[in-house]
This record gives C-alpha cells, structure tokens and sequence, in this order.
C-alpha cells in the first residue's frame, strides 16, 4: 500500500472545504463537545463507488474505447466525482494504481491502494490525511487464499479538529451462494470488534454484494452497523446497473456518533454516472451507481 505525496495544503478547492469542516469541534465522533450558545452546521461527504477498473461500461462501446485508449478515463472519473464535493471516496474493482494516483491527484486527495487476493484492487481516497492503512487486517493470521479475493483494507482519515474516523473499504464476494460471504464477514467483524465495543466512530463503505433482504446484511446490522440508507434514504436505492438499477449492494455503513449525524445517504443515477437508454453509443463510467452518504455536525460558531 503507498500513500500519495499530496500534501494537505490550502489550495482553492480545499479552502472551501476547511472553512466547512475544519471548524469541527472536539464533539464530532464522540469526544465531549463544547458548550456554546450558538452552532453552525459542518458536512462530511462520503461516496462508495465500484469503478469498473474505470473502463467505462459497457466498456465494448465505440466511446469508452476511445475514451479508454486516449486516456480520458482519470479525468472523466475526477470531474464527475468533484461535481460532488466528496471528503472521502472508496474504489472497489480499482484500476492500476497509477491511475488512482492520476485520480486523486486531480481531486487534490491523497490515498491508499489495497492489493487485491486476486484481480479487484481498492482504494481510497481522501482529502485529509490518511494514517495507518492497513491490507485484510485479520485478527491472528494470514488471509486464506479464498477469503478477500476482492479487497478489503482498513485505514484512519485524520479529520481536522475532530476525533479519528475508522474507514473500513471492501468489496465481498460475488454470486448468488453466500458462502464466501459468510465467512468473509465473520472475520471483518472480529477485526472491528474492539473499535465497535469501544463506539468508536467508523464507516464500512463499499461493493458488500449483498441486498438488505439477507442473512449477510443482518450479520452487519447484528453487530452494530447501521446502512444509512435505510435510516435516510428514499425508496428502493438500487445502486447496480446503471442503465437500470434493480439490485441495491454498494452501501455506506455507519458505527458510533457518526451513525446518528447522517442526513443524505442516495445513489448517484446522474450524469456520467449513468448511461442513455435511448442512445445505444452512451456509456457510463460503471456499471455500478455511486452510493453519497453525507454526514451533518453541530460546532460552536467562531470555533
């Protein structure tokens, strides 16, 4: 795993985003708030987004071949997600690290590259700093050779004047038969359990190819995690594909203060995010949607 060299220096895009966040007061993420008579609100932005090794889809389309060929994708990818003005982003089936780099480079973000256990690297990205990433951080042993064949990385983004936030970025197994699942959730929570034992603030945000109609999303909710979209969220939220969405599996889960102070939590079924039906050259960035949860704290005015 390697960190960017971006440095978290005030350039015009962040300065926006310090006089919003960073006044958050020593309250956010559970540490004893501040008494003041007045308060204004502060955002966290957070976008789960399996990127198709950023090829496009379908990625057999004239245009996202072209797209592809000439290089356009890292730009394409970092203009559409900065309409957003996201904090923090997940990859799951990320591209080269390369282009990661490329990407958050032009987001202004740093990151952290999670190696795959087989051919679906992740990343993630953030405007702040990102300290202690670790790889499938099982808790006594390595990881079996069936197990996190995707990904699965852990790291803490270092949100100015607020406490650490734990991000936990996967993507699950795929298909039908949960098996795998099964077992890959299992030992993720085993991982988390002391942090959610201790309600510390995290987030779980990835592609977790699950629907909340199984045993595998009741495990996550059993343990103490909450799916933000079925606390805000409105209707359905299908999140896969994305000409027509019908499965909802990409997900931003919250633990600990932070699960209480969501207030959006949608898929992104717009733009380039999307493709035309009604035009058969169009093409999306994914196959899969974005999943925007945002996040809304309390903080003394002047602090």
């Amino acid at each position: 795993m390697k960190r960017s060299s971006l440095s978290d220096g005030l350039t015009r895009r962040n300065v926006l985003q310090r006089a919003m966040i960073g006044g958050i007061a020593l309250g956010a993420f559970g540490a004893k708030r501040s008494v003041a008579a007045e308060s204004e609100p502060r955002y966290l932005r957070v976008i789960a987004y399996n990127v198709y090794a950023c090829t496009g889809w379908p990625k057999d389309r004239a245009m996202a071949k072209t797209a592809t060929a000439k290089g356009q994708m890292p730009d394409r990818f970092a203009n559409e997600l900065a309409l957003h003005d996201p904090d923090i982003i997940n990859f799951s089936e990320a591209p080269d690290e390369a282009v990661v780099k490329q990407i958050a480079k032009r987001l202004e973000m740093n990151y952290v590259f999670f190696p795959s256990g087989g051919n679906w690297p992740g990343a993630l990205l953030s405007r702040y700093e990102i300290e202690d990433p670790m790889n499938a951080p099982l808790v006594g042993g390595q990881r079996p050779e069936d197990l996190f064949t995707r990904h699965w990385g852990r790291a803490t983004i270092k949100l100015p004047r607020a406490g650490p936030l734990i991000v936990h970025s996967a993507h699950l197994y795929p298909g039908a038969d949960p098996g795998i699942r099964l077992r890959e959730i299992p030992a993720m929570l085993e991982s988390m359990k002391a942090d959610l034992d201790a309600d510390r603030s995290m987030l779980l945000i990835g592609d977790l190819n699950h629907g909340p109609d199984t045993e595998e999303y009741g495990m996550w909710l059993r343990a103490g995690w909450t799916d933000t979209f079925a606390k805000v969220g409105k209707g359905e939220g299908p999140t896969i594909k994305s000409d027509e969405p019908q499965w909802r599996i990409d997900y931003v889960m919250a633990a600990g203060t932070i699960a209480k102070q969501v207030v959006e939590s949608r898929p992104l079924f717009e733009g380039a995010f999307r493709t035309n039906t009604a035009d058969p050259a169009s093409f999306a960035l994914s196959d899969h949607l974005p999943q925007l949860a945002e996040f809304e704290y309390e903080v003394a005015k002047g602090e």
